[in-house]
């Protein structure tokens, strides 16, 4: 596998790796190192070494490493070379992704050590939603404090949202510039996009990735005079912070921050389950409806990430009720088997319902090859 990249996709916990050469889409090698902190990436990272050895895969001939980063800001608006000031850059962004840019800075900092000699390429999430129309990135405060705080709208799990709207076109046989699409990353953090012509219009998540749809840990949408009410209350920033990242969300609602355990306690009859599924299925129903408005009808609704296409009961619930505005759910469709892309909507559904596995990784080693010129 001559000139393949490796791909880094560092969590707050894990640190997810895969070799594969972006133009055959062949993998070589693939793992994930579970339980790291950021004391521990240099211990991940050795076992990533072996684990490349193990697999035969001679760093020299890599291409290069792909790091993917959440938040790139106004500066990284596309996939960049990785040196000091980049680096430095990244730290810089903490702020606005603090559960995310953390620990793939640590990501970066130990491939710069352990292979030296290999370029390194960070992709932002960000990246896609770099040109939104102004409409959409603009926040209703006053101007020139947001201009001076850099406050605007950025979006996030942009790779995933640009890779499954492509995915959803090849599909569906059409040029991906004639479509506008609904697209529904639904993981432990959940976002929504719409996009027309391949480009996007509108995206649930703001400055940072806490705003939009309800997720594992975080709120989602929340009235800003919440915040200042807490603030009165004696919450500082910090405790705000634990609060919105760490015990917001289904976490808060139910004591569970995982899909599926959400839909286990709920098959029990636990009350508050009920209340945090049912919140999060008017959530995304509302997104979607607001999303069909912008973009003046829909050729297609695309379900991805881990709950997106895993959980055909919410699927259905979040969907039920639109039928007026075109969008039909088969049930035999919706329950089959999961795999590859796949069409869970009506035969009369104008609008079509699609479940299409996302691939960040391809994308990220796809945009590093890109870049590089492999």
């Amino acid at each position: 596998m001559s000139r393949a990249v490796l791909v880094l996709n560092a969590g707050s916990s894990s640190l997810k790796y895969r070799v594969l050469d972006p133009v055959s889409e062949e993998t070589a090698v693939r793992g994930t190192v579970e339980r790291v902190d950021e004391s521990g990436w240099d211990g991940a990272f050795e076992q990533v070494s072996s684990a490349l050895s193990e697999g035969g895969v001679d760093p020299a001939d890599l291409l290069a490493v792909g790091h993917r980063v959440v938040h790139g800001g106004d500066r990284y608006t596309g996939p960049t070379r990785v040196d000091d000031d980049v680096e430095r850059g990244i730290e810089e962004l903490v702020a606005l992704a603090p559960l995310h840019n953390p620990p793939a800075l640590a990501g970066i900092r130990a491939t710069r050590t352990t292979f030296p000699d290999l370029a390194q390429v960070a992709v932002f999430d960000t990246a896609f939603f770099a040109d939104l129309p102004a409409a959409a990135a603009t926040y209703a405060l006053d101007r020139d404090v947001a201009r001076e705080a850099g406050i605007r709208r950025f979006g996030a799990h942009g790779i995933s949202h640009q890779h499954v709207a492509g995915e959803a076109a090849r599909f569906l046989g059409r040029p991906l510039e004639e479509l506008s699409l609904v697209v529904l990353h639904l993981g432990n953090g959940a976002s929504a996009a719409a996009v027309r012509g391949g480009l996007p219009v509108d995206t649930s998540m703001g400055l940072t990735p806490l705003e939009g749809l309800v997720m594992g840990t975080r709120p989602g949408d929340i009235d800003p005079g919440v915040l200042l009410h807490l603030l009165r209350r004696g919450y500082d920033a910090d405790r705000l912070e634990e609060l919105l990242h760490h015990r917001s969300g289904l976490q808060g609602l139910a004591g569970v921050h995982d899909f599926r355990d959400l839909g286990e306690a709920v098959a029990r009859g636990d009350g508050a389950a009920r209340t945090a599924y049912d919140v999060y299925c008017h959530r995304l129903r509302k997104y979607v409806g607001a999303y069909l408005a912008v973009l003046g009808g829909a050729d297609a609704i695309v379900f991805t990430a881990g709950v997106g296409e895993h959980a055909p009961d919410l699927r259905a619930d979040a969907l039920d009720g639109l039928s007026a505005l075109g969008v039909e759910v088969d049930d035999a469709r919706n329950r089959g088997a999961a795999g590859g892309p796949r069409r869970i909507s009506a035969d009369g559904s104008r609008v079509a319902v699609l479940v299409v596995p996302t691939d960040e990784e391809l994308a990220i080693a796809r945009q590093v090859h890109d870049l590089l010129g492999g």
